[in-house]
């Protein structure tokens, strides 16, 4: 008798039958990527996240049990005209109750066809006959749909398509009696687990019961699935990093090179110290001759300094210079190290090949916590104009999120003036000034994701990061701008 039929994980439905002797169960894990029938000897059902399912089963008995012919299909028989089919089809596989000849209830809803299943249909013949063996010899993978790839596999590796008729036919006649005289195996075939009724491929474990088999399969199966998952993942994870981190070397490599190959400050400050004779104060800029490439060379000055003021600003950016390369070089040692420190993780994780090991190696190496932050979402949709990223927050926790964690100080802030919206970062470039069609750009999808998206002009306020702030207690989204200026903008999203 059916006393229990829940589900606490989408698509695995769990069956409870009341015996004589001690409760029987049929677990069904439906994935679309692997479905499977196992059979444990006892299950406890989770607290929490569960859901009742198929009352019109419960307190039902099992009257019979019907395999249909040559259908990866059975249905148990209960009382009261009631039938429960289980429809074993891979990614379309399904558990259907019928009532009275009509269908109750439909376990995985998403499949269409299964809302008009006629069970008289599922029954398909097969003709096993010599006779029909000869007529079809060159079509026999039609004619024997049953035979799995596993069966066909064993038949090529005997030079099946070689043979004569006759030898074709005792060769099908002895799959056939293996077949109904079974041994199961598990094994394993280009990298993967499979239950098969044939000795074929890496035998792992073999068995006489058929439950013991299925279950021992789905577990190793699962286990397998579960270990290539997860191998792939943090592989993935790893080799990103190193991606990034090489993307980074080679921008940083290549601004070590402009800088080191850059000595205009000094150049410029010894012509200007060689010439102040001839220099006046006020001046905006001056073209000298240079002594290094004899040719005239205009350099810029700071009108309100004098010419020597003017030489030392120079060599002061000559000597940061000097600091920025080091700092370069520093930060090329750090981040050849780090991706040295990724590769080796990538052979540790490579090298691993069971479940338990791999587990352990991960949280070793923190990427279970990494993997963990990499889904959260980001707060913010990110455009690009002109090179230069522009981030909108998607709401007002989001907004938050943005400005207090998300900035930096030299980032440009916009936000549509006296209204709801989403905050607008301009993420800085070190040494670019922000263009002026990136600022309106930045400002049109502010004024756009605003309480003002409908009016034809919108004013948005822009400023520095470092000029926004929050006070303790202020709701989320809302802000103190300090300093401000404002432009008027048509919303819009492009």
């Amino acid at each position: 008798m059916v006393s229990e039929c829940f589900s606490q994980n989408k698509d695995e439905l769990i069956i409870r039958f009341e015996t004589h002797n001690q409760p029987f169960f049929i677990k069904a894990s439906l994935e679309p990527a692997f479905s499977c029938l196992t059979f444990p000897p006892d299950f406890h059902r989770a607290r929490k996240n569960s859901i009742d399912l198929f009352p019109n089963l419960i307190g039902h008995r099992v009257r019979s049990i019907r395999q249909f012919q040559n259908e990866r299909s059975f249905a148990l028989g209960m009382d009261s005209d009631t039938l429960l089919l289980f429809k074993m089809h891979g990614n379309r596989s399904n558990i259907v109750l019928f009532k009275n000849n009509s269908i109750d209830e439909v376990f995985r809803n998403n499949i269409d066809a299964d809302s008009t299943i006629n069970i008289s249909a599922l029954d398909r013949s097969i003709d096993w006959s010599y006779e029909n063996f000869v007529a079809n010899e060159a079509a026999l993978q039609s004619c024997y749909f049953t035979f799995g790839k596993i069966i066909w596999k064993v038949l090529a590796d005997q030079h099946f398509k070689t043979q004569t008729t006759k030898e074709k036919w005792t060769m099908i006649k002895q799959i056939i009696y293996e077949i109904e005289n079974p041994t199961y195996y598990i094994t394993e075939i280009g990298g993967s687990l499979f239950l098969s009724l044939l000795r074929y491929g890496t035998i792992k474990k073999e068995f006489n019961d058929p439950i013991n088999a299925v279950n021992d399969f789905f577990y190793a199966h699962t286990h397998a699935l579960a270990f290539t998952k997860e191998k792939s993942a943090a592989l993935l994870l790893l080799r990103n990093h190193v991606q990034a981190g090489e993307n980074y070397y080679e921008k940083t490599l290549h601004k070590l090179e402009e800088v080191e190959h850059n000595n205009n400050y000094k150049m410029w400050a010894d012509l200007i110290m060689a010439n102040l004779h001839q220099l006046k104060a006020g001046e905006e800029k001056t073209t000298l001759q240079n002594f290094y490439t004899d040719q005239p060379t205009t350099i810029k000055l700071k009108k309100d300094l004098s010419p020597q003021k003017n030489a030392e600003v120079y060599y002061r950016k000559a000597k940061n210079q000097h600091l920025e390369i080091a700092r370069l070089q520093q930060a090329l040692k750090i981040k050849t190290k780090a991706i040295e420190k990724l590769r080796s993780q990538i052979l540790q994780i490579e090298n691993t090949d069971d479940l338990k090991s791999l587990r352990g190696v991960i949280n070793n190496l923190g990427l279970l916590n990494e993997s963990k932050q990499e889904k959260e979402p980001l707060p913010f949709h990110e455009f690009v104009h002109n090179g230069f990223k522009i981030w909108v927050g998607k709401n007002a926790k989001s907004n938050d999120a943005l400005t207090l964690r998300y900035s930096y100080k030299d980032d440009l802030w916009l936000h549509a003036k006296d209204v709801a919206g989403s905050h607008v970062l301009i993420k800085y470039q070190s040494g670019k000034p922000f263009p002026k069609d990136v600022i309106e750009r930045a400002a049109r999808l502010a004024a756009y994701n605003s309480k003002r998206k409908n009016e034809t002009l919108c004013p948005v306020s822009v400023t520095s990061k470092k000029f926004v702030r929050k006070r303790k207690g202020d709701p989320a989204g809302a802000v103190v701008v300090e300093r401000e200026e404002v432009i008027l903008v048509e919303p819009k999203l492009d």
